[in-house]
């Protein structure tokens, strides 16, 4: 393993726009929930005429998405509120024809009432419920992959002491939010997966790319929980995590009350 400073230093220069995790091979793993998300979005895009994708980091999931299914959306939009991230989108939709709206996560969707068959998300940082709701055109689809209460909360702690969880997360907050918005909730699954890192560098890059793990996070600032964690690992191995997500799938009723 190399030195605390060497790691550090990689650890702080790896860049963190987009959604590819690449850069973790053999630096940390992470287990994949059952479902297969991407795939479950692929198969949506084969039957869907419009979609919208919600806080589309850099376009990965959908490019990845429209890929497989060999054909895209007639209407195919998305939103991301980090410049960066909205620039890699537009590259990676543009070969089909997709737009990319740069909004804040929690700012009205810019598009009209009834427009989308589909709005998807992966890891949405907030969901407005009722926008949502308001896009979708009567019978549409939500199909999100969210993510749930205590995620990474052992790499949390180890950065900030002993931290409650929250329970904002949680399914049946998710469920209560979109029922209110008028939503039917039709699918929701479960899964914790377990997070591994194999040396401190991948535990800063980690926490620089995934901003809502500790709010506020540099590598300068949390240097001195850095170097406990980077002793940790030598002494004992990996550092283990464990991560929620769930499946939501949700749709917007016709008018005359039927699915």
């Amino acid at each position: 393993m190399a030195d605390f400073d060497t790691l550090l230093a990689e650890g702080a220069s790896v860049p963190v726009e987009g959604w590819d995790f690449s850069w973790f091979a053999g630096r940390a793993t992470e287990q994949r929930p059952p479902w297969g998300y991407a795939q479950l979005l692929a198969h949506r895009y084969r039957t869907t005429g419009s979609a919208l994708d919600v806080q589309t980091g850099g376009g990965e999931v959908v490019r990845w998405a429209l890929d497989r299914a060999g054909t895209a959306p007639g209407l195919l939009a998305a939103t991301e509120s980090w410049a960066p991230n909205a620039a890699l989108a537009r590259r990676a939709l543009a070969p089909y024809r997709g737009t990319v709206a740069h909004i804040a996560d929690d700012a009205p969707l810019p598009f009209g009432d009834d427009t989308f068959d589909l709005v998807s998300s992966r890891h949405p940082v907030v969901t407005n419920w009722a926008q949502v709701a308001r896009v979708l055109r009567p019978g549409g689809t939500y199909l999100a992959q969210h993510v749930g209460v205590g995620t990474a909360h052992e790499l949390t702690e180890a950065m900030l002491g002993p931290t409650p969880v929250g329970q904002g997360r949680h399914p049946a907050a998710a469920t209560a939010a979109a029922q209110a918005a008028g939503l039917r909730v039709t699918d929701l699954r479960e899964a914790t997966l377990r997070l591994e890192f194999f040396d401190v560098a991948a535990v800063a890059v980690f926490l620089r790319k995934v901003i809502w793990i500790v709010p506020g996070f540099t590598v300068e600032a949390y240097r001195e929980p850095l170097r406990a964690l980077h002793e940790r690992i030598r002494a004992d191995g990996p550092f283990v995590a464990h991560t929620t997500r769930y499946l939501i799938e949700c749709s917007k009723p016709h008018r005359n009350g039927s699915r």
